[in-house]
Order: structure tokens, then sequence, then C-alpha cells
């Protein structure tokens, strides 16, 4: 069982300010794979990221394996695991993508909105502090 906190103000705040962050997975022995940069954002209290290359992408294979991994933004580092989210949850992950990229143009948000894409959203939980 997996032991998970929240996602405090201030990081959300982080999420929300910053365009790219790394991600990482780690290996099936606990090692730390190499951070992948990408594009989150924050909705109502959870944070997301999108397989822009579908659900065949290296990365994003690897991140549903073990489910955990690491995700780093400004001076935040945060072990997560990687949730698979719910497809109709797309619409409003949808918009929050649209709030904060819109201004690089629709062709390069269009990789990250739309259908296409619901199925490949993960949800990253924070994993409690010790």
């Amino acid at each position: 069982m997996t032991t998970t906190s929240s996602w405090s103000d201030v990081e959300l705040a982080g999420i929300d300010q910053t365009d790219e962050v790394a991600v990482a997975s780690r290996r099936v022995d606990g090692s730390l794979r190499n951070f992948v940069i990408m594009w989150a954002v924050s909705e109502h209290g959870s944070v997301y990221v999108r397989s822009a290359y579908g659900a065949t992408n290296p990365w994003f294979v690897r991140a549903l394996q073990t489910g955990r991994g690491v995700i780093r933004f400004g001076a935040v580092e945060r072990e997560v695991t990687f949730e698979l989210d719910d497809p109709a949850d797309g619409y409003k992950i949808d918009a929050a993508y649209h709030t904060k990229y819109d201004r690089y143009g629709p062709r390069i948000v269009g990789d990250v909105v739309g259908e296409g894409v619901h199925g490949v959203t993960l949800r990253l939980i924070p994993a409690r502090d010790h």
C-alpha cells in the first residue's frame, strides 16, 4: 500500500509558474532513470502530465511499469507515484493545458490536448515525506 500526501500550495504554485518540469521513473530495482523534460499542469490540487506521443512512448511505458518516480521543478524535487488518470477527466485537464500553454500556438498545444491524449494522462501523486 502506497502512503501519499497532498501537494502543498507552494508546490502547486510552482507547477503553475514553470513551463517545464523534469520527470523520471524508477526502474524495477528502484534506481532512477534519466529525467525527461515535459509540460505539467495542476488542476484541483492534483498534478498531471501527458504523453504527447501516445501510449507507446518509452517514458510513458516505463512510468506505468513501476508506477514510481521523481518530479523536479524550480527548487523542488519530489518522489511521486504515477497513476493513469480517468479519461473522463480529460476535458478539464485540456482546459488547464490551454490556459497555461496556448501562448505557444495550436500546433504545439495540440500534441497534449484532445481525446487522443486523454487515455495517456498520468496523475502524479506525491509520496509522503519521511
